[in-house]
């Protein structure tokens, strides 16, 4: 009954659920007051050379996005490839294609800028390779549904995250992009951390986006977003890291992770500050 219900949401113009996106914007931002200590801190630690204003400012327009993300996320259980293809501008698809002809598969590194799963969603049928999308289970199974649903509309495959090497493998011989994003903390016990200079704090990133390039030996592209007005975005893959990769350096990670402070620095608005992406300091000898 949730999904149907959601199916028949997603039908809406995106008009009008952008009307919704505004009342949703009013209640989060101004009555629930949704994390807004951890944004507000993430903002001033990171731009300590912005004003007040200028921090007010990006905090409203990231609300404004965040809550536009949710209803766009929303439609993709509906949206038309058509549609979507308007409103997802692939910049120089010449960069991967030379890739393509030669039947080489390449890593694709993204980060939660809004709104990655537009990105995913187009790149399925834009790009000139199948994409594999690794993705991590949530508690909710309704969640793990909506998002499985939209996710795989246009050709996507998923891969747990846990079972990342084993489908590598199983599926190397198949000319893909896998897609990461790869921003959020290094959560699980298991989970190496590569700790670098990010935001002008010590920051984890995930070490296994560098075991996985040294191990597939694949091109590395960083996918960058410019939202351009409400509802319209260009994105354009960004080659980082080119193999091969030595066993004992962290050059794709820490390219990486560049690449993503720069896009950050540029559209601070368009970057999720609502998650707890500093919640532990960097352990002494770590």
């Amino acid at each position: 009954m949730p999904m149907i219900f959601l199916r028949l949401l997603s039908r809406l113009p995106l008009s009008v659920l952008y009307l919704l996106s505004d009342f949703l914007f009013l209640v989060g931002y101004y009555l629930l007051g949704y994390r807004r200590k951890t944004v507000w801190q993430n903002l001033k630690n990171s731009f300590p050379e912005k004003n007040e204003i200028e921090l007010k400012k990006i905090e409203k327009e990231f609300y404004s996005n965040l809550c536009d993300y949710a209803l766009e996320s929303l439609k993709l259980l509906t949206i038309s490839k058509t549609e979507l293809e308007k409103r997802m501008v692939y910049q120089y698809p010449e960069r991967i294609k030379a890739y393509a002809d030669r039947k080489q598969s390449v890593l694709l590194l993204a980060s939660h800028q809004f709104n990655w799963e537009w990105i995913l969603a187009a790149g399925s049928f834009n790009l000139p390779m199948n994409v594999d999308f690794v993705y991590q289970a949530q508690n909710s199974k309704l969640f793990n549904r909506f998002s499985m649903l939209c996710r795989t509309r246009f050709g996507g495959h998923p891969i747990k995250r846990e079972n990342v090497a084993r489908e590598t493998i199983k599926r190397k011989d198949i000319l893909r992009a896998i897609a990461i994003v790869a921003d959020q903390f290094p959560n699980l016990g298991n989970d190496k951390r590569y700790w670098t200079p990010f935001l002008h704090q010590e920051t984890a990133f995930f070490q296994a986006i560098n075991q996985l390039a040294v191990f597939t030996q694949y091109p590395t592209f960083f996918v960058s977003v410019k939202k351009v007005k409400r509802g319209f975005y260009e994105y354009e893959l960004i080659e980082i890291a080119e193999p091969p990769y030595p066993e004992k350096t962290f050059h794709v990670v820490d390219a990486y992770a560049k690449a993503t402070e720069r896009v950050v620095q540029i559209y601070p608005e368009s970057w999720l500050w609502s998650h707890k992406r500093w919640k532990k300091s960097r352990p002494s000898g770590e």
